[in-house]
């Protein structure tokens, strides 16, 4: 039998937080029918075996490797039946009832693909997580860039970050963060997922992106909040740092690459910002 919602989450070593998302989406659900499905990413710290032990009645799928966060994420589609989606990550908590705001709103707006909630910090403080598509000049001017950090008011970040727009209001945006947000299974199936392509980071873009372009509106709801933890499952190894880059050159590929020229310099760009990357984290591994 389905459901209205089919909430999603991947874990991977989230076994201390994953418990309060769950708990917390149980206790303030209550204007839609749902169903709860973690899927496990081989997690080595036995994270899929605490959930399955605690929420036996929490469908608990066990990978027998981690193959990324948008693989993941589609077995765990695939294991459920709700008429909307709701992918979470483990480190997100609700504190109202989320589900019927944002799976009331698609069912007002047929011409949604994605609706996502505002999303703050644990101290309450605004993530900024609805921003423009990325273009060039996100390589120096993203959330992270050593230059958004010395000259936070610059234009161009204030720009892709959407700093300057009301984060009270719900808008129409290029993309939200894949944290929290929710689409119908028809626009799902219709854009075939999320592109397993992507190990980690920039998933989310593509997601909207493919939205967009089939003809759907990406809307960004502040009247459903929920809290996140960043980077509970993001520690800065080699491996993360060379899937970020891989990240950017395959959104690239897809959805910017001009001529030869351009996609040669651009590939150069990105492995070079890698290599960079790479060796500033190898330094501070080497001062801890």
């Amino acid at each position: 039998m389905s459901v209205d919602v089919s909430v999603v989450v991947v874990t991977y070593n989230s076994r201390e937080v994953v418990r309060g998302c769950i708990d917390s989406v149980r206790a303030h659900t209550r204007g839609v029918s749902y169903e709860l499905v973690v899927v496990d990413n081989a997690s080595p710290d036995g994270t899929g075996a605490e959930v399955a032990r605690v929420y036996p009645d929490v469908r608990v799928l066990h990978r027998a490797r981690n193959d990324g966060l948008s693989a993941a994420i589609n077995d765990g589609v695939a294991a459920s039946s709700g008429t909307s989606i709701a992918s979470l990550n483990p480190d997100v908590r609700f504190e109202d009832d989320v589900l019927a705001t944002l799976a009331g709103y698609l069912r007002a707006h047929p011409d949604v693909g994605i609706v996502a909630p505002q999303i703050r910090d644990d101290d309450g403080a605004l993530q900024l997580s609805c921003r423009a598509f990325p273009g060039y000049s996100t390589a120096i001017f993203s959330r992270y860039s050593l230059l958004t950090r010395l000259l936070p008011g610059n234009r161009f970040s204030r720009r892709y970050l959407m700093s300057d727009a009301d984060h009270d209001a719900v808008r129409d945006v290029d993309w939200v963060s894949g944290a929290a947000l929710m689409l119908p299974r028809t626009v799902f199936d219709a854009v075939g997922g999320w592109d397993a392509g992507y190990f980690m980071f920039s998933e989310d873009v593509d997601l909207c992106r493919r939205v967009h372009d089939a003809g759907w509106r990406v809307v960004y709801n502040p009247r459903a909040v929920v809290r996140h933890t960043i980077g509970v499952s993001k520690h800065p190894t080699a491996r993360l740092i060379l899937a970020r880059h891989q990240s950017m050159w395959r959104y690239y590929r897809k959805h910017m690459r001009r001529n030869a020229a351009v996609d040669a310099i651009t590939a150069a760009g990105i492995a070079a910002r890698a290599g960079a990357t790479l060796a500033a984290h190898g330094v501070r591994s080497l001062a801890r």
